[in-house]
């Protein structure tokens, strides 16, 4: 009996030793993107044991006979973060915001609005995003549920970091609702009624296990607001379980409250005075600009049912973002990447998604900046800089590659995909 003991120890010793080896694997990259120091660096190889990567090394550091992905033609990239999703929503360009949350609120069950955040969670992959930080209308939690089943392998998608539903003043950004149904918005937003009951929201959704914390610095079509007190209370209570908050602002007021309050990063900001600008870049609160391209622009524009002599106020909203951004930038503002694209305008949502690079681009920021936004500045500001975002010993094993020179081709680069791993495990790899 106990040597049968010993020889089946041997043979699942041995099986664990195939095992190992067989999720070891060495990358050979043409160039590789070190996205804390934001520079190429050439001729690299990646070492990968199960989900994590061991080292970073040359060529020459290879061992005989072992597994080798080779990438040399190409420039391998940390995987991608979108730091601004909505997973589990989605609308038309010509539906109403207000109206398209009601109906899903109340015609759509829990169930298919996950199983459709699935099938989008999947695009992400497609693309080499590999990372979202999903920021609610996610129903009550969806965000989560969707989250661990990714986790846990039920489905393929990115790794998610999950906020649950936005903490808001009265109404949230749900508008026209009637009084009597002003219940149906506490299924999408937490609404926060006082300094006490922001501390308390603060412990539901610890509870449920977020990531982060969303609040509505405004509410903009709705006229409320939360104060600086509420948002105060929001993120004493949150750094408490450290758990950072990030604010949805439309206009410069909103902004300055909420960086008053202690925030610690500014989603949207399409109208930020220098003065903001330059109190974020002291304290060190992070700007996600959540802008489209022009092209995106023009079709989103006839998707809504703009005549074409009405497209005149795309090429005046688009100057306006870029002076924004060009002035966040010069004052030292951090930029972190973020789509916030949930309108169907054809194509996958992952495909939807990249069209930020298009935009920032058009902005005037540098390719390799975009790089970083979307990688270590991104992952820094989730805590997470040494675990995704990067390419370095320690890191999970997210990594990607494209086809093209990065450099001088950003845009067609950047949409040329030719492999995705994440987690040590590979997703996407072109035969080309």
């Amino acid at each position: 009996m106990h040597k049968l003991f010993v020889l089946l120890l041997l043979v699942i010793c041995s099986l664990a030793s195939v095992f190992a080896q067989q999720n070891e694997v060495y990358i050979k990259a043409g160039l590789l993107y070190d996205s804390e120091q934001n520079i190429l660096l050439k001729n690299k190889v990646i070492h990968v044991k199960g989900n994590t990567i061991v080292s970073i090394g040359t060529y020459n550091t290879i061992p005989n006979n072992a597994e080798i992905i080779d990438l040399t033609a190409h420039t391998v990239l940390p995987g991608l973060i979108d730091a601004h999703t909505h997973v589990l929503f989605s609308q038309d360009a010509s539906e109403d915001f207000s109206e398209h949350s009601i109906h899903s609120l109340t015609m759509e069950s829990d169930a298919i609005r996950t199983l459709r955040g699935s099938k989008r969670a999947k695009s992400y992959l497609d693309v080499g995003i590999t990372t979202v930080k999903d920021l609610g209308n996610s129903g009550l939690f969806l965000d989560v549920a969707l989250r661990d089943a990714i986790n846990e392998g039920t489905i393929d998608g990115p790794r998610i970091f999950a906020s649950g539903p936005i903490m808001a003043a009265t109404g949230g950004q749900v508008y026209g609702v009637s009084p009597k149904h002003q219940d149906l918005i506490d299924l999408e937003y937490r609404i926060i009624n006082g300094v006490e009951d922001a501390k308390i929201a603060v412990r539901e959704h610890v509870n449920q296990k977020v990531d982060l914390i969303k609040i509505c610095a405004d509410n903009i079509p709705n006229n409320t607001h939360l104060s600086i007190a509420e948002m105060k209370a929001i993120v004493e209570t949150a750094n408490g379980y450290d758990l950072t908050v990030v604010a949805h602002s439309i206009t410069n007021q909103s902004a300055w409250n909420a960086i008053q309050a202690g925030v610690h990063g500014i989603e949207h900001g399409f109208n930020l005075a220098d003065s903001t600008l330059t109190l974020m870049a002291n304290k060190k609160v992070f700007l996600v600009p959540t802008e489209n391209s022009k092209a995106y622009m023009q079709t989103y524009s006839k998707l809504a049912g703009y005549d074409d002599d009405d497209l005149g106020w795309i090429d005046n909203y688009l100057d306006r973002m870029k002076t924004r951004l060009a002035r966040a930038i010069q004052k030292g503002v951090i930029i972190v990447a973020g789509s916030d694209n949930y309108t169907d305008i054809g194509g996958t949502r992952g495909e939807s998604s990249k069209d930020m690079f298009h935009a920032y681009f058009e902005a005037g920021m540098k390719p390799l900046d975009i790089l970083q936004s979307a990688t270590y500045s991104s992952a820094l500001n989730l805590n997470k800089q040494n675990e995704i975002g990067v390419l370095k010993p320690g890191a999970k094993a997210d990594i990607i590659a494209v086809k093209g020179n990065i450099t001088t081709d950003f845009i067609t680069t950047i949409k040329d995909v030719v492999f995705v791993m994440k987690d040590g495990d590979v997703y996407f790899r072109s035969q080309n």
